[in-house]
């Protein structure tokens, strides 16, 4: 039985998709590709990220070149994220859960948080972690460290997230997971891991 369930931010209850594509673009324009479109964004996006940059350039980067690629998308991500909002259906998801519900995100924690109470739903959540440090890399540690912290049994735990990065997360700690639509990755990849995918987030609830 569902008790408890950690959120993922960027890409599920925050509908963002519009910029990280732009941000991806700004970054990559000095090594002059085709312009992405969400679709081709989401043809390349894996985690760990510089993973899917390396998709993008066909080879790997060079020594400082991801520390580079990655503060000029946050640079770009921030300001073009001020006018992106929540999913449709995020704050209805939010409010019929019944249990309680944390937010697990891979976005710095210190931009994370404020963003978060920006849109008045912090009330929701019992924990809301960022990454505090490197940024890139892959979930599953960093929800380790999250369900150590509310203290939950994984096994009554449900993650909801856009990406096959989430459901891993959610294996490795022993958590079921549904996958979102609404993000970085296609619905393609999301069935090619086996949990069950949803359009909508409200829908996600079915499965708790």
């Amino acid at each position: 039985m569902t008790k408890h369930i950690i959120w993922d931010w960027n890409g599920t209850l925050f509908h963002d998709i519009d910029a990280v594509v732009g941000a991806t673009n700004e970054i990559f324009k000095p090594y002059e590709l085709p312009e992405l479109t969400a679709d081709g964004f989401r043809a390349v996006y894996t985690r760990p990220i510089w993973v899917a940059y390396e998709r993008l350039l066909g080879r790997a980067l060079g020594e400082g070149e991801w520390q580079l690629l990655d503060d000029g998308f946050h640079e770009h991500y921030y300001r073009l994220s001020e006018v992106c909002l929540l999913a449709p259906d995020a704050e209805r998801a939010l409010t019929d859960w019944t249990g309680t519900q944390s937010l697990c995100s891979m976005a710095p924690h210190t931009h994370l948080v404020p963003k978060v109470d920006s849109f008045g739903i912090t009330r929701h959540f019992t924990r809301v972690d960022g990454l505090v440090g490197a940024t890139g890399g892959e979930k599953a540690t960093h929800m380790s460290a999250h369900i150590a912290a509310i203290g939950v049994d994984p096994g009554e735990i449900l993650v909801i997230g856009d990406s096959v990065d989430d459901g891993l997360a959610a294996r490795h700690v022993g958590a079921k997971a549904v996958l979102y639509t609404g993000g970085m990755t296609t619905r393609a990849e999301l069935e090619e891991t086996g949990l069950p995918v949803v359009d909508r987030l409200a829908d996600a609830l079915d499965h708790a």
